[in-house]
Formats: structure tokens, sequence, C-alpha cells
């Protein structure tokens, strides 16, 4: 905060909040309030009440109880146009903007122009666009269009967005998920001279790091329910106990992987090429094995993963699977040859969010519950046993994907791969974006998968991940690999090595 708290402006506070889906309380009683100039984290385990308080104050749902103070006013629940009108912005991990125009038109998008009463000026959006990411220090483009922006950049775009409706408080949701480690700074330099120009900044993030750096005040949640509010100004804070706080008991924040015994090879990734200038992509994946994947965002980890799993053309090369060609060119021909991908954006490319978690699971292979008719008694003890097995928390099989907190999310996404039989699992950043005590329980999945026979591809941004869980590393640096790591050699110099193209 800026200036003495007694002098502080409250301009917000929510009173008592209570909200329930079908078998779930999803927050109890829940308080909590903002300052003008304030920055308030929010933070706890996925499944807490975080998304679910955020979409509450943007309107996208209806508290069972509780009011709700903007300004001094009172209010039992708000609806999107109200939010918006009385100055409340939120930013989603996950929006989707309009692709096939700039990013200065997504930014001015719905704005009327006083200036133009027919027309709208294109050279004063642009013209906008630049004044209002240049007064923030962001260098993105906005004459691009949309989708050709990188994540990044994407991301800042809805940030301009949001600011060019001149909020009075800004919700940021999982702000940095996209972005390196520079970046990450950049968004928290931002956050602070929005505060600081009286815009109060609700922040919620996983990154226990990030928090303590951008916050004023932390407030965890736990079950629904307020844990504690911290301010900075007065307690020293680590992520360690904060961690604590958020799952109710001592977490350790790194992971000791269980040894398990690793076979042969068994997975052959053979002169890979994703275009005629790129150099050749060769390794091996041994049964039982966890090969990480290292590399700076950009670096080409997922392009290439991508290619193997037929989801991205290339230019040349095999895949072969116990001395078999299996290349596909498909991703459906990839997932019948044994092999599953799990992408980052697991809402987009792995969930049908809409459909009940049974259906989700076995979605990938009816055959397995009826030749002409679907057995929906077959299905649900079917799904009931994966349910079981990866330990979803889910009131019912019968559960919307999208009510499900991320951690859960994830482990459906696996339950529908290994449904389908699949012998390879490739992940991309498969705990990007859940909470400390997820992060452990998707680790113990995969040793258990492993132990099982199971192989495992993981790319991951997270130090800590890759070194725990990997029994090798490749390192990979502007689309080639640049080191290769045994268990031994697995240590961060040798990672940030590779990343700089230091070989070994």
């Amino acid at each position: 905060m800026h200036k003495n708290d007694l002098e502080k402006e409250k301009i917000l506070y929510a009173k008592n909040i209570n909200k329930e889906f079908p078998g779930v309380k999803a927050l109890s009683n829940f308080n909590f309030d903002l300052y003008k100039e304030e920055i308030h984290c929010l933070i706890g385990e996925n499944g807490a009440g975080k998304s679910t308080f955020i979409k509450i104050l943007s309107g996208a749902f209806k508290p069972n109880g509780g009011d709700i103070f903007i300004d001094g006013n009172k209010y039992n629940f708000l609806t999107p146009h109200l939010a918006r009108s009385i100055g409340i912005q939120t930013v989603y991990q996950e929006d989707i903007l309009v692709p096939h125009i700039s990013a200065a038109e997504n930014i001015f998008l719905g704005f009327g122009n006083n200036d133009q009463k027919f027309f709208i000026s294109y050279r004063k959006i642009i013209e906008n666009a630049k004044k209002l990411a240049n007064q923030l220090g962001i260098n993105t483009n906005v004459e691009e269009l949309y989708e050709k922006l990188s994540p990044a950049d994407q991301q800042f775009t809805k940030i301009l967005k949001a600011l060019a409706h001149k909020p009075k408080v800004l919700i940021l949701d999982e702000p940095t998920q996209a972005f390196n480690v520079k970046d990450t700074g950049l968004i928290i330099e931002i956050a602070k001279k929005i505060s600081s120009e009286g815009v109060s900044v609700i922040y919620i993030a996983h990154d226990l790091d990030e928090v303590i750096k951008v916050a004023d005040r932390i407030t965890v949640l736990r079950d629904g329910k307020k844990i504690k509010t911290h301010d900075k100004k007065t307690e020293t804070l680590n992520p360690e106990n904060l961690a604590k706080e958020m799952v109710g008991r001592p977490v350790s924040l790194f992971y000791k992987k269980k040894e398990c015994a690793i076979g042969n090879y068994v997975f052959e990734v053979k002169g890979l090429k994703l275009n005629q200038f790129s150099k050749e992509i060769n390794f091996k994946v041994r049964e039982g094995e966890i090969l990480g994947i290292a590399g700076l965002k950009g670096s080409g980890r997922t392009e290439i993963v991508r290619a193997i799993f037929g989801a991205l053309n290339k230019y040349e090369g095999i895949i072969i699977y116990k001395g078999k060609d299996i290349t596909p060119d498909s991703p459906i021909k990839a997932v019948k040859a044994g092999i599953a991908l799990l992408t980052e954006n697991k809402k987009v490319d792995g969930l049908f969010m809409s459909m009940p978690v049974d259906h989700n699971i076995t979605i990938v292979d009816l055959d397995k519950i009826g030749k002409f008719f679907i057995s929906l008694r077959k299905e649900r003890r079917l799904a009931d046993d994966y349910i079981k097995r990866l330990d979803i928390k889910t009131p019912s099989p019968n559960q919307e994907v999208r009510f499900l907190s991320g951690g859960n999310q994830q482990k459906v996404v696996l339950a529908k791969w290994l449904f389908a039989g699949v012998n390879l699992l490739i992940v991309d950043e498969p705990t990007h974006g859940i909470d400390v005590n997820a992060k452990v329980e998707v680790y113990r999945l995969f040793t258990e998968l492993t132990a099982a026979g199971k192989s495992i591809i993981m790319i991951s941004s997270e130090m800590p991940e890759i070194i725990s869980i990997s029994d090798r590393v490749i390192v990979i640096r502007n689309f080639e690999i640049s080191r290769v790591l045994s268990k031994s050699e697995i240590i961060e110099e040798n990672i940030l090595s590779g990343f700089m193209g230091g070989g070994g």
C-alpha cells in the first residue's frame, strides 16, 4: 500500500459470501476487502474457491448469500454488465479475443468513437493502443493480428483491453501463466504501476515467490474459507509458510520420486526435422522412464512433441515403437498407435468442459462400452474405476468437468488416455497453474504409471520439477537438442548451460 492504512479508502468489501454447486460448497462465509491503490493477492489450492469468488465479482456467478459493497454501495449480486459499469474488469487466464483482427482492434473492440459517428478511425485506434502500451512499458506490436502474437503478447493485449475501460478494480487471474521469467517481472512491474495510479488490483497466482513480490496484502483461501490475511508491511512472509496455510498441513516444495525399474528402449524419434533448415532431432525413451524436456519458452519444445503426436506437420522423420514404424500423420493415428499428448491448455485440447466426468473418460474408446449400443452401466463402472484409481475428487461421475478444480481436471485428462490404453504419455507443462499439493498428486501418479511400464515424455518450465521427476533430460535450444543429461547429471547448472548452448 502507498499510504497509511488509516488514510486508505476501502473500495470493495465482500461480506459473508456463500456459493454452492451440486455437492460442493465452494465458498463459506468468505470475507474479502480491497483498498484503493492496493494489490491484494488471493491464494489457495485448486478448488479452494478463488475462481468462484472472482466470477462472483465479475458477475459470472450469483452467490447463494452475502453482500458486496463497491464504493459504499451494497449489492446482493452482480451481472457482467453491472460489474463492468461500476468499474470491475477481469482478465481471465483463458480469455480468448478475436483472432483475425489486430491487437489494437481487440483492445478497443466495442468502444464508441465520438470523433467518427459512422466510421471508426483505424489510425486513431492504433495511435491510442500504442499510447496505452507505452504508458505501461509494453512493447507488443499492436498492429499485428492477435492470433500471430506470442502467448505473452496476447496476455498483454488482454490487460491493455481491460485498462482501456479505466477500471476502479482490475482482477488478474494467473496473469503470468504463459510467461518466461523476464515477462513475469514485467507483469509485476505493470501491476505495481497500475495500482500506484489509483487502480485497485486483485491478483491470483500459484507461484508463491511471485505473490510475495507483487502483493501489498495476501489472503489465503482453503476449502472455501478464509484462513488468514497477511499484510506484507508488518509481516515477513515465505513460500513454505504460505503453502502450509493453503493445504492445512506441512508440504514439501520438492518431490522425491520413488525409484522404479526402467526397461529397454521402446520408443524412438529418428531424423525429425520440422522444416528443411532445422537440424535433426533424435532421441529414445525407455519403458518405465520419465524423459524430461527442458528449454526456455519459444525454444521449440512444444512444436517438437506436437510433431511427434501428428498434430503439427513435419518436414521429415519417423517415429518407432518396439522396432515398428508408427509415424502418425494425425492425432487420431497417434492415439491408435498408443501415444497420447496432454497439452498445457487442457480446457481447449483435453476436455469437454460441459460434459460429465464419466463421458470425458470414456469418449476416446466407446467400443469398450458397446459395439452397437452404449451400455451406460458399463460406462459408469469403468469410469468409477478410473476415478478411484486416480483419486479424482468429484461429488459424482455425472458432475460437469468445468466444476472440478484444475488439478482434478488434469487427472480426468490422464484417466481418459489411460482408458484408451496408451503406452507413451507426452505431457506439456503437466502441473502449470495447479497448486503445490495437486502437483504432488500428479507426480505420484506419474511414478505409478512408469512402475506399471508406461513411458512419459514431460515438458516442464519448472526447474525443481524437471530435476526431481526426470530419469533423463534433454535440453532444447533453438529447435535443437543442446544437451542430454543422465540421472546423475540432472542439476540446475547443466540445464542452464543447455539453455545457453553449452555442450556436454
